[in-house]
């Protein structure tokens, strides 16, 4: 583990109320004044006084919030499963970020600086998990996926034994879809910047428990499953010098997740799951034995079925993800081969035209071009015979204040011509030195892409 955070200062409503009550008995000053007085004085002295509920001492139960917690702290004596659910779902849309609702965030904050994250677990380890009984559990982990949005909260639910309970619930409750959407939804709100709480559910083996929802609810779109698996393999918490996501990923593709993911790939178009497979299924290629291994399993034709789907259904979403799922795949030698043998290069070109008009889509064309034809004179050879010169130019001159897509393309010019000399003539002869210097002089985030392009294009004024 690394060094924590800084610290940051912090209050409790009860220190603050007493503070504003210090105010008013002691300097003589009328509740607004001293209230601001507070309030300032805190602020001023970097304390954090999110989820403070900033009022009169004697008023702060008139917050919404605050009376929702006393209520469900009524209930957790006297335990009343309907109440109790319904006390929940008022939680869940006081802290709902909805049109109607601008309050959501500041009311997430005064809920877990009050303790509903310790109530939440509290009244589910105590409410039987039985059938029948779902409706309190599902009400309180809807809220509690709002109330899990910093590491003092995710802290707070994992000393409470949260990871514990929630897998519990999901193990009793594997044939319902709307309690494993809630309950995968926590897994995700609870391990994001978090590295403890991610190896807490890794050592309760989430892992194969989500395996067993997949093979149960193939394509059922349970986004929140795989929402779940991207956040436990993405290395977020700055707490922590060396994450531990890596070796995750890897166990995720030896137990038979990446597999189960190419099965989702496998179905096309017409799978609800298809886009939240495509970029879990990214996460988990960490490594060139897992590409290979989505190779051999049929993942590079199921990409490429999808990408010519995508293009004859004008499915924008899909044609991305997949492409940049690809492009992942061919950080493989071998992948690389095998989907320029496929016809590949070609079905990224026919896609590019028709998504000509979208530089969101021809900007993760031109990555996958530049992964295709990186340390690979042959693939860059049948790049520029399938149409990638003519791709960059055209696309650079119809899109010129589309700054990432200009930085893509010149760094796909770039590995088209480092080891091609022929190539350099042909994008020379054709005009793309212009539409090069202009990004490079349009686009900060181009120029050093653009000066490499101009420098591997054997231009002596590169750095002009």
């Amino acid at each position: 583990m690394g060094p924590p955070k800084t610290t940051v200062r912090t209050i409790s409503q009860e220190a603050f109320e007493e503070l504003v009550k210090e105010n008013i008995d002691d300097l003589g000053m009328d509740p607004t004044e001293a209230l601001q007085d507070a309030i300032q004085t805190l602020s001023l002295q970097g304390v954090d006084l999110s989820g403070i509920v900033t009022c009169v001492p004697g008023e702060t139960n008139a917050n919404p919030v605050i009376e929702c917690l006393d209520r469900l702290r009524h209930l957790h004596v006297e335990p009343n499963q309907n109440e109790i659910a319904q006390a929940f779902n008022t939680l869940h849309e006081l802290c709902t970020d909805a049109d109607s609702n601008s309050n959501a965030n500041l009311n997430a904050a005064i809920a877990t600086k009050n303790g509903a994250v310790e109530l939440a677990c509290s009244l589910c380890s105590k409410i039987p998990r039985a059938a029948g009984s779902n409706l309190p559990h599902l009400s309180a982990l809807n809220a509690l996926a709002l109330l899990l949005h910093d590491v003092q909260s995710t802290g707070m639910f994992q000393r409470c034994d949260g990871p514990s309970i929630v897998i519990g619930f999901l193990i009793d409750n594997k044939q319902n879809v709307e309690v494993l959407s809630g309950g995968f939804r926590i897994v995700a709100s609870a391990a994001t910047g978090d590295e403890i709480v991610k190896e807490s559910f890794m050592e309760l083996k989430v892992d194969e428990l989500i395996l067993e929802i997949m093979t149960l609810h193939r394509n059922k779109g349970i986004q929140s499953l795989y929402d779940a698996i991207r956040v436990l393999l993405t290395p977020d918490d700055n707490r922590v010098v060396a994450s531990q996501v890596y070796g995750y990923a890897r166990k995720f593709a030896k137990i038979g997740i990446a597999e189960a993911l190419v099965d989702s790939l496998s179905t096309g178009l017409s799978s609800p799951d298809l886009v939240s497979a495509c970029t879990t299924l990214k996460a988990i290629a960490v490594n060139d034995e897992i590409c290979k291994s989505v190779a051999e399993k049929g993942g590079i034709d199921a990409v490429l079925r999808c990408i010519d789907d995508s293009g004859e259904q004008g499915n924008k979403a899909v044609a991305k993800v997949c492409c940049s799922l690809l492009s992942k795949l061919a950080g493989s030698d071998m992948n690389k081969s095998a989907i320029v043998g496929k016809g590949g290069m070609d079905k990224l070109i026919k896609l590019s035209a028709r998504f000509a008009d979208d530089p969101s889509v021809l900007q993760e064309i031109m990555s996958i071009i530049s992964v295709l034809s990186l340390r690979s004179p042959e693939n860059a050879a049948h790049a520029i015979e399938a149409g990638a010169g003519d791709l960059a130019i055209q696309a650079m001159q119809k899109f010129p204040a589309a700054h990432q897509m200009q930085r893509n393309s010149c760094l796909m010019i770039r590995n088209l011509v480092v080891r091609n000399p022929e190539n350099r003539t042909i994008l020379l002869n054709n005009g793309i030195e212009k539409y090069i210097r202009k990004a490079k002089q349009t686009h900060s985030n181009c120029k050093d892409a653009a000066t490499d392009a101009l420098r591997d294009l054997g231009l002596d004024n590169y750095n002009l």
